[in-house]
This record gives C-alpha cells, sequence and structure tokens, in this order.
C-alpha cells in the first residue's frame, strides 16, 4: 500500500468540470496519454506541456462535476498526477477515479500553483510544506485503497481471478 505521495500543486477553483479536465473533442479515445496532451487544454493550456509525474491536483467543492465519462480520471492518470486533493468531489468521478486507480483525497487545504504537498493516507494528512500549513482527511477505507494500489477495479478483478487459479 503506498502510505505516502509528494508533489507540486496545480491549484484550481471550484466546479471543475470534467470538460475543462479533458474537452468534450478528444473523447474518441481512452488512451491515457494521449488524453493527457490535452488536459485543462481551455482552463490551463500550459497544464499539458508543464505537467510532472507526481504533480498533485489541489481545487475547492465539486471537483469533476459533469458527465459520468472516465476520460477526465484518465487524463489526468496519463498526465502523471498523483493525486487530487478538493474540498468535495463530484460522486460519479469520484468513483471513476477509484476505478480506475487515481487517489483522491477529500480535504480543504490552503495550497498555491507551485506550492509542495505531502499526503500521508495512512494517518490521514496532508501539509503544504512550502507554507509549513496542514489539514486532516479520512484515511481512504482499506478495499478502496486495495483498489487504488492495483491500479484500479479492472486491475484488481485481475489479479483476484488470476490468484484463484482461474
Amino acid at each position: 500500500m503506498r502510505s505516502k505521495i509528494a508533489g507540486r500543486v496545480w491549484k484550481f477553483g471550484t466546479n471543475v468540470d470534467t470538460d475543462q479536465i479533458i474537452p468534450a473533442e478528444y473523447l474518441v479515445t481512452g488512451d491515457p496519454a494521449e488524453l493527457a496532451a490535452h488536459a485543462f487544454e481551455k482552463a490551463r493550456p500550459e497544464f499539458a506541456g508543464e505537467v510532472r509525474e507526481g504533480d498533485i491536483v489541489v481545487a475547492e467543492e465539486n471537483f469533476g462535476c459533469g458527465s459520468s465519462r472516465e476520460h477526465a480520471p484518465r487524463a489526468l492518470i496519463g498526465a502523471g498526477i498523483s493525486c487530487v486533493v478538493a474540498k468535495s468531489f463530484a460522486r460519479i468521478f469520484y468513483r471513476n477515479s477509484i476505478n480506475i486507480g487515481l487517489p483522491l483525497v477529500e480535504a480543504a487545504i490552503v495550497a498555491d500553483d507551485g506550492d509542495n504537498l505531502e499526503i500521508d493516507f495512512k494517518s490521514g494528512i496532508v501539509k503544504n510544506t512550502t507554507k509549513g500549513v496542514e489539514a486532516s482527511f479520512p484515511p481512504t477505507p482499506a478495499f478502496l485503497q486495495k483498489l487504488i494500489d492495483a491500479g484500479g477495479l479492472v486491475e484488481y478483478t485481475k489479479t483476484q481471478i488470476k490468484n484463484m487459479g482461474m
């Protein structure tokens, strides 16, 4: 189980919808790398060219609202985002993210673009090491953490089937 991650912040506001994360014209593919090339293309044109493996998205309320498609969390995974921290998530985005292995944290952390965060999933603490502040969050339930660690629901299921000798 991945118990801790650290990364650089990309800060977003309230009601970031799935069309902002990945514009609808790119929904003709499910390839995470191809989707990542267009992530936040209209909302933050510099994102795809500047995002680095391990970066963290931080947002306000209702992150991932809009459509129910899995393309939005796939684009974030393809871009190398290690976690999304937000005050709240749209429920369908939340479950789609868990199903494909993107960790999410519901916490209100003070952060700006370029700050550095450390997230401890076991203790339920997210620290902004740049600003010297922290916030708590409910630790991810063990069964959901297993799905995330496996790379999502499909990969978890494949492993379970393989372990049963099927």
